[in-house]
């Protein structure tokens, strides 16, 4: 299975992006966050002529949402709801005996205060149950993959300066130990850092306010595919798309590739 996923940034502003991501990188399965469209109105029928027959999504009007597209069937599908909202942040789909989890956790917000910042707390909130339901749901031994855009940037090679980003939202030491506890719940296997050394830098996400990104290059890893014990042997590849954030209007994150054995 190719498996790529990408915080797409409203599916339909940019669908013809969509179209070069399927056709340049050729995935089995694409999962997307951030789609911003109920799903009376997403473009269903325009995702089976790219390609894929087999479709999930759950999506609200504005903001958020989540779709998996498929090559391959979707046996079954969930969309567990967080903190007692319905805000479209997580996809389950069951494809080719493994279950494809597209996740798409909140911001947080700019303050990185729980009590100044209601953002931030949900953030952490939501961390916390999710990391819960996975430990009391699975086990390593299970066959899980897990996608999306989880915007926390855990490594300090993850950020362009661990220094100067160690009080901004995405990179905060409660963040990084939120994120590790989830890794941990089941032993999570970092898919992309399975083939790239800690020590080398690696971002999948450059600000829309960084007038020439890629000289700047302040990127952070946002993006992240890991895969449960069960899977991790059949790890082949993995790729982060850089040159997609040079694309006419592009996402501000790039797509994440993994190639995996299943």
């Amino acid at each position: 299975m190719r498996l790529v996923t990408w915080n797409i940034n409203s599916i339909r502003l940019r669908f013809e992006l969509l179209r070069d991501v399927a056709e340049t990188l050729r995935p089995d399965v694409l999962c997307l966050q951030e789609t911003k469209v109920v799903d009376a109105l997403f473009p269903a029928e325009a995702c089976r002529d790219l390609g894929f027959p087999h479709l999930a999504f759950h999506g609200m009007k504005g903001y958020n949402g989540v779709a998996i597209l498929s090559k391959l069937p979707i046996e079954d599908t969930a969309t567990p709801g967080w903190c007692d909202r319905t805000d479209c942040r997580h996809l389950v789909a069951r494809i080719a005996g493994a279950e494809v989890h597209c996740l798409y956790v909140p911001a947080g917000g700019d303050v990185p205060n729980v009590d100044a910042n209601p953002k931030f707390a949900h953030k952490l909130d939501f961390l916390k149950q999710v990391t819960a339901w996975y430990a009391g749901t699975y086990k390593p031994g299970d066959r899980v993959i897990l996608a999306g855009d989880l915007n926390i940037a855990p490594l300090e090679t993850d950020v362009w300066s661990h220094k100067q980003l160690l009080g901004v939202v995405s990179h905060t030491p409660v963040e990084v130990e939120a994120l590790a506890g989830l890794r941990d719940s089941l032993g999570w296997v970092d898919a992309v850092r399975h083939f790239v050394p800690p020590g080398e830098r690696l971002y999948t996400w450059w600000s829309y306010r960084s007038p020439d990104w890629s000289v700047n290059d302040r990127g952070r890893r946002l993006d992240h595919v890991w895969v449960t014990p069960a899977l991790a042997g059949g790890l082949r590849s993995a790729l982060v798309a850089r040159e997609c954030r040079s694309w006419p209007q592009p996402s501000d994150h790039v797509p994440v590739l993994v190639d995996i054995d299943l």
